[in-house]
């Protein structure tokens, strides 16, 4: 790389040299023309993605964020990715922001606004700290929100079925937090009145891709001057959308319409009694194989949008040095 293409990118680091982590430093050295990694942040000495870091010639540190902060270069770092847990972000956070740091937040921690590039990133172009909510809130709010932009939704519900061998640690440990995220951003980004989320971790061999399934409730389209054929074309185009940056996503067969009268309700244990149509969409979604196999969709899908998130952001806030 040349000083003058180099002088054109913004520095980068991640904390959390987990599976996440790596994948993001590897698609950000592979793929971005507006970020530059400058640190990998770990605390195990021994982790893979520390020494991956070190063999491709990134700076890295074991000692967590005050190793970060004590980095020579640790100034020029505009953009801090974190790829911990929910509870460690909070203590990340507050340090980094007392730096005025860029803080893409790739934990449920949810301290900055929930963030879904389709969906809502103009909103939050300014914000210091974002939250790209869970994998499985960036593959299923987009299709709550494809419907939500034509209809009223008052109950949105999505399963998330991953792999048991692509979630670490992190992972597991933020299980109740993945659900309760998940279910406040399909009601904020997606527009559910209200949103219910579902984790499976399948331990199936060979190992299983990322599948979604997305119910979504709204009233019945002819109400609104909308037809079926409206709300399926809207969610075909929300899949292109995250397609862009995310080409292993797609529907698994054609969107599925259910009509549901008030003389004939459906029933849903904590919701109550609901009248209007009812839209299941099925969606996989395969990696890029960056890091670890295609059967880790869950973490293409959160690396490719905080990715998508940073340089569009940066894009905006650091235009002067990128150009």
């Amino acid at each position: 790389m040349s000083q003058t293409e180099s002088s054109k990118k913004i520095k980068v680091a991640i904390i959390g040299s987990g599976n996440i982590g790596t994948d993001l430093m590897i698609k950000i050295m592979r793929t971005s023309s507006v970020l530059e990694m400058a640190a990998m942040v770990g605390i195990d000495a021994a982790s893979d993605g520390l020494a991956r870091a070190k063999r491709l010639g990134v700076v890295t540190t074991h000692e967590g964020i005050d190793g970060l902060v004590a980095l020579p270069d640790f100034n020029e770092i505009k953009v801090v990715f974190d790829a911990t847990s929910a509870g460690a972000h909070k203590h990340h956070d507050k340090i980094l922001q007392s730096y005025g740091k860029q803080v893409i937040d790739l934990t449920p921690a949810a301290i900055g606004p929930y963030t879904v590039p389709v969906v809502n990133i103009d909103e939050h172009l300014d914000a210091g700290n974002v939250n790209m909510v869970t994998c499985g809130g960036q593959a299923t709010i987009p299709m709550v929100a494809a419907v939500s932009q034509l209809l009223p939704v008052p109950y949105a519900e999505i399963i998330a079925s991953v792999s048991s061998k692509s979630a670490g640690p992190g992972t597991r440990a933020n299980i109740d937090e993945f659900t309760q995220t998940t279910a406040r951003a399909i009601e904020q980004v997606g527009g559910a009145k209200k949103g219910k989320a579902i984790i499976i971790l399948n331990p199936a061999e060979p190992p299983m891709i990322m599948r979604d399934t997305v119910f979504v409730l709204s009233d019945l389209p002819e109400d609104h001057g909308k037809t079926q054929a409206d709300v399926e074309a809207s969610i075909e185009k929300m899949v292109a959308a995250v397609q862009s940056y995310v080409p292993g996503y797609r529907l698994k067969q054609k969107v599925q319409f259910e009509r549901f009268e008030k003389d004939s309700p459906l029933h849903i244990p904590g919701y109550g009694d609901f009248a209007g149509l009812k839209s299941s969409v099925f969606l996989e979604v395969e990696g890029a194989a960056h890091y670890l196999p295609a059967y880790a969709g869950n973490l293409d899908i959160m690396t490719s949008a905080a990715l998508g998130t940073a340089e569009q952001i940066v894009r905006c806030k650091f235009a002067t040095q990128l150009a």
